[in-house]
């Protein structure tokens, strides 16, 4: 057997005991693609994008994921649940697939990405909508998972946290340092907080000199750490990070404070053109909440922050094949040509 993924590469790292079931799907280990152009266009010394589409159901998520599971198993328990807006159910559906369990989504209707719904119903979830937010169905997965023998698997589960904090180790890994500033999108706020305590503990160990001013990005409908108060009805494009009270506000805002960094918003016009410019600069497709991490580079950097000589790693949580309906939305035709090689020639300008 391969013993490959986050289970086996960090146990030592993580609260693995010698019950809990090891396994994988391929999580972690994702690339760290050093975009030398991009850095140039905006400003700064080195950027690297961090890869997470590239794990097995295409987000971040699967990291934690297969932490919490693993410590479900670990309880005997026969089932999970989460409420989400697309990824963390995937997710979800995919290793409770692997395992043999059942996966109970709530998610709220029509405010999901159909690539993230597709994911869930193939691998089998019982899928639940809700009318109202993410947030409506967080609170009713709480109070479910209290009541009854089922597993919750939100952020809320400290094991996702520590599962998700070894993208952390990866980047000083693979840099030999940790980078001056962490860029990341920030929703319902799990991911800020779990790269933070991965910074600090490898901090501590000795493996990292300095730890990255952590520097977060909500979607400017979706703001609420930003306006300090909640939102009733968080609207953006990005439905990863459509949030209005995220479950880790506190822990998000503590990464942000002992770390000297920031949690700012962009629009969804930012976001966007952030989704555009890592295409067509980078070869990256992300989904659109993970270009608010460039995004956000790119706001401070119009701003006159000066970036020149820092080390930069943008997070891209997920992959934009989730969301190919918000990609082609403004999307030009395509040029409908006889099948004629010198019409072709004479569209191409060859002619």
């Amino acid at each position: 057997m391969l013993k490959t993924g986050v289970l086996y590469r960090y146990k030592d790292f993580l609260p693995i005991t010698p019950q809990t079931p090891l396994f994988s799907l391929g999580e972690g280990d994702t690339p760290l693609v050093k975009c030398d152009q991009l850095a140039q266009e905006i400003g700064c010394g080195e950027l690297y994008l961090k890869l997470e589409g590239c794990n097995p159901t295409g987000s971040f998520k699967d990291r934690g994921m297969v932490v919490a599971v693993a410590k479900a198993l670990e309880e005997k328990s026969q089932a999970i649940m989460c409420a989400s807006t697309g990824n963390t159910s995937a997710s979800a559906a995919a290793y409770a697939a692997y395992c043999n369990l059942t996966a109970m989504i709530v998610v709220p209707e029509g405010k999901i990405a159909l690539g993230k719904l597709a994911q869930a119903i193939v691998y089998g979830a019982e899928i639940l909508t809700i009318e109202g937010n993410f947030d409506q169905a967080l609170q009713i997965v709480r109070e479910l998972t209290d009541k009854h023998p089922v597993t919750l698997v939100n952020s809320l589960n400290p094991h996702r946290i520590e599962g998700q904090k070894t993208a952390s180790f990866e980047i000083i890994d693979i840099l030999g340092d940790a980078p001056d500033y962490l860029f990341i999108p920030v929703g319902n706020a799990g991911n800020i907080t779990a790269y933070w305590k991965g910074f600090k503990e490898y901090y501590e160990l000795g493996k990292a000199s300095k730890r990255p001013e952590m520097m977060g990005f909500q979607a400017e409908g979706a703001a609420p750490i930003v306006h300090g108060h909640p939102i009733e009805k968080p609207e953006t494009v990005a439905t990863a990070i459509r949030i209005g009270n995220p479950a880790s506000w506190q822990q998000a805002s503590a990464a942000r404070d002992e770390s000297g960094g920031l949690i700012d918003m962009v629009s969804d016009a930012e976001i966007l053109a952030a989704q555009k410019l890592l295409a067509t600069r980078a070869g990256v497709f992300g989904e659109p909440a993970s270009a608010a991490s460039l995004a956000g580079l790119v706001k401070l950097s119009r701003q006159g922050w000066d970036l020149a000589k820092k080390t930069i790693v943008c997070v891209i949580t997920g992959t934009g094949l989730k969301d190919t309906d918000t990609a082609l939305k403004d999307a030009p035709p395509f040029l409908q040509l006889p099948a004629n090689v010198k019409e072709i020639e004479k569209a191409l300008g060859w002619g």
